[in-house]
């Protein structure tokens, strides 16, 4: 656990294991020598797509380093790249930060808003002689580029004049040249170890409309080039990156250097967060939404930031799952079942319990009053009593799960079966007495008789049952539809097919009809959530439900395969 932190579950008495990661040792040295009398970082997404459970390891790392160290947290889109980006994604990944809780304040940047400093930069370092330009063609950059065992030639025009490269560059500026036919490369070392450094390109002709500078530019800077004058621009202390960009931090360090900021960040790398069996890329995604296989980037089956929150995850369960990843210089990958354990964990105290039947039969207690209504009153929660008590009523006609009863039932099955008695939660003890059904055999109706000295709370103890059911109203019931979700990747399969496409699971969605649901149910809204009684956590649906026809997504079910690390765990 040496580079990682993991704060896990204690039991009384015990101390919360803890210890400090890597990047916050970086951080207390940079602090105490001085390097910095503050911490600033930023979460900077490119607005091509939704945002994924991996970017909310980096978005919840970035807003946990700056509020530990009571600094400041930057919301920047990196939009240098206008053939990919649209306002829709912009507006997506503000909502997703926003629901995480990483409070950026009034701190939301574009890149776009640095092209004229970009700009300046590239004129800076070409004044410097650090940077030319260059009419080679993408196929021969790749020729003169060489090899990680060979060093690279260095490009014609590598020893232009200031004035030309100067003039060739406004030229560029101007749109006198067409896509593709010059770029501006930093002049650095054709022989470096490291291919980044190898005369990378910091600008390129692209004739396009930009969605926030519209048609201003026609020449648009490279992400390796504009990325480190952003942060130097905004004062971001500790410039906080997956690793796959641990082979242009030399570049990073060379363009703030080069320009002469008198106090550059510094870039710190760590290992990406990885959930077996899921889609996360875009183009995968793009071609489920496009096949009709789901219904958009927040289909409650995918791990957009946004599917989780229309499927019902909060912003503290996937905080508690990002802290049990741990922050580590080591890729790894996480079970999905410990994102579930996260959602479980959060929600089973803070939630109400109502009893919801998902495959309705009716249930007749023949020797109930006919016409009589009682009210029943019901803890929310056992476990937290703060959530108060509710109100159910209670009549002769109920709904009860369809597998709940059994004409012919095998051995220790509890439940009702002709003969046997159970309890109805909240309610009474009832004898199953009789069954009904249509012309295809299927049971349509139960008939019991009830005890009424049997009633919970009465504190009757004379005879015990083994089983309890859960029940709704027959007449007051909410009807509903509860879409059951489960992994839309077959686990056992894995994710890909040989030629490369998705392992799909046939049951990935099973839409039940005609539920019914206790009559409290009826108030649900938007992004409410539940425990359905012995059926998991659910959801009321963002997109698709209505106040007249409500629609449930479960969230997780009730049980888990996740085993949650030991406190000696690594």
């Amino acid at each position: 656990m040496s580079d990682t932190e993991k704060t896990l579950p204690i039991e009384e008495g015990e101390e919360t294991v803890k210890s400090r990661n890597f990047i916050e040792m970086e951080i207390d040295k940079d602090l105490a020598e001085g390097v910095y009398d503050h911490v600033m970082t930023r979460f900077p997404p490119e607005p091509n797509g939704y945002l994924h459970i991996g970017h909310a390891k980096s978005i919840l790392l970035n807003y946990g380093l700056a509020k530990e160290y009571n600094g400041k947290f930057n919301l920047r889109f990196d939009d240098t790249n206008p053939t990919k980006e649209k306002t829709e994604f912009v507006e997506s990944i503000k909502a997703d930060v926003q629901w995480l809780g990483a409070d950026f304040e009034d701190r939301l940047y574009f890149a776009s808003n640095y092209f004229d400093k970009m700009y300046e930069g590239a004129i800076k370092l070409i004044k410097k002689g650090k940077a030319y330009v260059s009419e080679l063609t993408a196929e021969q950059m790749r020729e003169y580029r060489g090899t990680l065992t060979e060093p690279g030639k260095n490009d014609p025009s590598r020893d232009r004049s200031v004035e030309e490269n100067l003039q060739l560059f406004e030229d560029m500026k101007n749109g006198k040249f067409a896509d593709g036919e010059k770029t501006l490369r930093a002049k650095i070392d054709m022989a470096s170890p490291n291919i980044n450094m190898r005369d990378p390109i910091i600008y390129r002709v692209a004739h396009m409309t930009h969605h926030n500078t519209g048609d201003k530019w026609c020449i648009y800077p490279m992400y390796d080039f504009a990325h480190p004058i952003e942060d130097a621009e905004e004062g971001i202390t500790h410039s906080i990156c997956t690793l796959e960009f641990e082979d242009h931090r030399p570049l990073y360090d060379w363009v703030v250097r080069e320009l002469e900021y008198p106090h550059p960040p510094r870039q710190i790398e760590f290992a990406k967060m990885y959930l077996t069996n899921v889609v996360t890329g875009k183009r995968y995604i793009k071609k489920l939404v496009e096949d009709g296989i789901v219904d958009g980037w927040d289909d409650p089956r995918l791990v957009s930031i946004a599917a989780l929150r229309r499927r019902g995850f909060t912003p503290e369960s996937i905080k508690l799952f990002v802290e049990l990843c741990g922050v580590s210089k080591a890729n790894s990958s996480a079970e999905y079942s410990m994102l579930e354990y996260c959602i479980r964990e959060d929600l089973k105290m803070k939630r109400a319990r109502m009893m919801a039947i998902i495959d309705p039969i009716k249930l007749v207690i023949d020797n109930y009053p006919e016409g009589q209504v009682e009210m029943l009153e019901a803890d929310n929660n056992l476990e937290n009593p703060e959530l108060g008590k509710r109100q159910i009523p209670f009549e002769r006609e109920l709904y009860i799960e369809r597998d709940d009863f059994m004409e012919e039932p095998p051995k220790k099955y509890f439940r009702l079966f002709p003969g046997n008695e159970v309890r109805l939660m909240h309610a009474y003890f009832v004898k199953c007495v009789s069954f009904e059904k249509d012309e295809t055999g299927k049971v349509t109706v139960v008939h019991c008789t009830y005890d009424p000295a049997t009633k919970a709370g009465s504190g009757f103890n004379e005879r015990k049952v083994k089983g309890t059911i859960h029940w709704v109203p027959a007449s007051s019931a909410v009807e509903a539809e509860v879409r059951l979700y489960e992994n839309i990747i077959d686990e056992e399969k894995g994710v890909y097919n040989e030629d490369g496409s998705l392992n799909l699971n046939p049951n990935s969605l099973v839409v039940m009809k005609h539920c019914k649901l206790e009559p409290e149910l009826a108030k649900a809204r938007a992004y409410d959530s539940y425990q359905f009684v012995r059926q998991g956590f659910f959801c009321c649906d963002a997109k698709d439900s209505r106040p007249d026809a409500l629609v449930f997504n479960r969230i997780v079910s009730l049980k888990s395969s996740f085993k949650l690390p030991t406190q000696n765990a690594q």
